[in-house]
């Protein structure tokens, strides 16, 4: 859809003087302006003209001594819980951006949308209509640091298809604005996307003096890239205006990527021979930080593993260049043209298994929680297509709607000491919206020593909540450094559980907690001789990433579910519930001398 709604004219303009306006800044459109009293209607040749138009005209061209208003027109019927906020202040940090959001209502989804502006956009989606109505009122023209916010809604195509020939793929595919960022999937025209690899595009940073001779002249050469390698090409030109460097996306399947690759560095390394401009021309590609850490490895033995096989020397930029707005990090391959492709093809392949790995355990995620949406944490990257939620899920905008409200859980985090000011945040403002963001209670734990090292986090809340809190305790300890650029954030996470429950996560000779190891990549220790607390409770320790660590909290909390459902069928405190005996009896799962890890 590509209508747009102009507002806030003068009674005498007139369409001829919005067509002079148009041509002017040279916008295209189609067809007539439909004229109302005070505002007009117009259609754009496609969703990249429109976005174009509203960054060009809305809030900053007058019209007969009034400032137009430019926005995507989106009929009552269309009307969803998503919208699109523009003209934010680019160095926002996000929970700014999450405490002014949910004044509005709560937000499942947050994501970044690539344009050619100076400025910021998100595509936000409320957990209700009448949450994202009340953010258009609240938010639009909002004063946001000297950058008046424009929001408006996306527009949902699928409720009333133009036309009938608009097929489900065919519309705007889910959290995607009208400029979304690199899409996955096939390109072709109502093909469903493809399960594996299509989902992360290959992302180069080419140097801008070289980015004509990419395209060539009228597009010629990127053309010819395109159709030779089958893969669809975004040199984003006007993106950062005046940087040294500017990103080029390739969406095709890992072959065609790094054919395509092979094809741009063979035109860099000519231009600058042919220009005399540099001696050498690295490779750069960039990256999701998210996935990084798995590509570095463990005290760095992926990166030199490349390096070695490849016979190249790679770097990585550091994480402070990351923002809000760039969650990226360059990576700088140096070697011979053909060493540097062979280094591409096995960094990617790397990056793709972590992605595949994280949306696997994403996908364990939301049969376990139903309603989860991830994309609100910013753990994936904008340019990549979240899979769709696993059959028989409910709504994700109605999350627990088939279980009645979700059960209050509590879990330990345990964080290095140093780092309890990053998580409270200046006059424990960044507890506090990190609160209201993941809908948790969050506390810091007195220290049980003036030494200690560590600091208890006490999180309470449902499921979901714990996911989103802990998800922004991960990132919020990488973001401050916390953690070496070469490591991956792990941590001790303590979960408590009745006593008499314990046999049944250890299971009969260890069984069952040797899965569950097996099963998360996380560590999960029963304390062996641990001694029940005031409310006959212990504990159990996991250690990992976080996807790991999450994933093993909810087949933990799996089992206790379990464990208590018998005793609500009416068999009360006294025989224990059939079963329980197969796994081992709870003082045997406690002391036997099997146990698979102590501490």
């Amino acid at each position: 859809m590509h209508k747009l709604y102009i507002g806030n004219l003068g009674d005498s303009v007139t369409a001829e003087d919005l067509g002079k306006t148009f041509d002017d800044h040279k916008i295209p459109y189609s067809g007539q302006f439909l004229m109302k009293t005070g505002y007009a209607f117009v259609d754009c040749p496609d969703d990249n003209w429109a976005m174009k138009a509203i960054e060009t005209f809305s809030g900053k061209v007058e019209l007969h001594g009034k400032r137009i208003e430019v926005e995507h027109s989106v009929p009552k019927k269309q009307r969803t819980r998503k919208l699109q906020i523009r003209n934010i202040p680019p160095h926002l940090q996000w929970e700014v951006l999450d405490g002014l959001l949910a004044q509005c209502g709560t937000v499942e989804n947050c994501e970044q949308v690539n344009t050619d502006s100076e400025t910021a956009v998100v595509n936000v989606t409320y957990a209700s209509r009448e949450h994202a109505r009340q953010a258009i009122q609240k938010l639009n023209g909002y004063q946001f640091e000297n950058n008046a916010l424009r929001v408006s809604y996306i527009p949902d195509e699928t409720s009333e298809l133009e036309g009938g020939h608009r097929g489900p793929d065919n519309g705007r595919r889910p959290g995607y604005g009208p400029r979304g960022g690199p899409r996955g999937g096939s390109p072709s025209s109502g093909m469903p996307p493809k399960p594996q690899h299509a989902d992360i595009p290959l992302r180069l940073l080419v140097p801008t003096q070289y980015v004509g001779a990419i395209i060539g002249k009228e597009g010629a050469t990127i053309r010819n890239i395109t159709k030779q390698t089958q893969s669809k090409i975004d040199v984003h030109r006007k993106e950062n205006a005046g940087a040294a460097e500017k990103p080029i996306s390739i969406h095709s399947t890992p072959e065609g990527c790094s054919a395509a690759c092979r094809m741009i560095l063979d035109i860099m390394h000519q231009e600058a021979k042919d220009t005399k401009t540099a001696d050498e021309v690295p490779l750069k590609i960039l990256a999701h930080n998210n996935f990084v850490g798995r590509l570095i490895g463990k005290e760095g033995r992926n990166l030199k593993k490349v390096e070695q096989d490849t016979d190249t020397k790679i770097t990585i930029s550091p994480l402070q260049d990351l923002t809000l707005y760039n969650p990226e990090r360059t990576i700088t391959v140096k070697g011979s043209i053909e060493a540097c492709c062979l280094a591409e093809v096995e960094i990617m392949k790397k990056v793709r298994e972590a992605y595949e790995n994280d949306i696997a355990a994403m996908n364990q995620q939301t049969h376990l929680i139903p309603g989860l949406n991830l994309g609100a944490l910013g753990l994936f990257p904008s340019s990549s297509n979240m899979p769709p939620p696993p059959p028989g899920n409910p709504v994700a905008g109605a999350p627990y709607s088939c279980f009645g409200a979700p059960e209050q859980e509590t879990v330990h985090v345990y964080i290095p000491a140093q780092a309890v000011g990053a998580i409270i945040g200046k006059k424990g403002q960044h507890i506090k919206q990190l609160s209201r963001f993941a809908g948790a209670s969050i506390k810091i734990a007195p220290a049980e020593t003036p030494d200690s090292k560590m600091r208890m986090v006490i999180v309470t809340g449902p499921p979901e909540a714990q996911f989103k809190a802990q998800g922004r305790i991960y990132g919020k300890l990488k973001e401050e450094n916390f953690f070496g650029p070469k490591e991956e954030v792990k941590l001790e996470t303590h979960i408590k559980m009745a006593a008499a429950a314990a046999g049944r996560v250890i299971g009969k000779g260890g069984k069952t907690v040797n899965e569950l190891q097996n099963l998360t990549a996380a560590e999960v220790v029963v304390p062996r001789e641990q001694t029940p607390d005031e409310n006959d409770q212990v504990i159990v320790k996991i250690n990992g990433h976080f996807y790991a660590s999450q994933l093993a909290q909810r087949k933990i909390r799996d089992i206790l579910t379990q464990v208590k459902q018998p005793q609500k069928g009416g068999m009360g405190p006294g025989p224990q519930p059939q079963g329980f005996t197969e796994m081992g009896s709870p003082t045997q799962g406690l002391t036997q001398d099997h146990q698979p890890r102590r501490k």
